[in-house]
């Protein structure tokens, strides 16, 4: 029997009342030096040893991975190498959608051994979920004047401040 047994799927997306050139080019900085898209201000910065590019490797935190697709201003896939009994990939699209406007989204498709599974389920789906709508409030802010900022709960300021005595 695999040890890969339960299957996790997740995800975010939030749509833009701008063009989705503009929202490329966001999508473009993407683990960059200017990254305007990756709300490393609050969170572990996503670092990529070559930027958005098949087969660069990198992550953020204790997250790491490696870029399996890439198709430049519209979807960039990433592969898990850790941690252990995540197999699967993440990646963000963008869409056009109607009115000249766009969708982003944000994907995880993994199956997940069962201490992967409690990982996940009491601590990482928390943070990440956290740090996606802060990653979808960044780009928001940068092309609106209506300013978003999704609060959050309280389990993610107690994850966050358990993790910081670590450090």
């Amino acid at each position: 029997m695999s040890k890969d047994k339960m299957k996790i799927i997740n995800t975010h997306q939030r749509k833009y009342e701008h063009p989705i050139d503009k929202i490329s080019k966001i999508f473009e900085s993407l683990s960059s030096t200017k990254d305007m898209m990756w709300p490393h201000e609050r969170w572990s910065p996503m670092t990529l040893e070559q930027g958005l590019n098949v087969g660069s490797s990198g992550g953020h935190g204790p997250i790491k991975y490696f870029v399996s697709q890439y198709n430049p201003g519209r979807n960039v896939e990433f592969t898990f190498i850790e941690p252990s009994g995540f197999r699967g990939i993440h990646k963000f699209e963008l869409n056009e959608t109607i009115n000249n406007s766009c969708l982003l989204k944000h994907q995880i498709k993994m199956n997940v051994s069962f201490k992967g599974f409690i990982l996940w389920y009491f601590a990482i789906k928390w943070l990440h979920d956290a740090l996606i709508e802060d990653c979808f409030d960044k780009v928001q802010n940068q092309i609106s004047t209506t300013k978003s900022h999704t609060k959050w709960n309280a389990w993610v300021k107690i994850l966050r401040a358990l993790f910081k005595k670590d450090k």
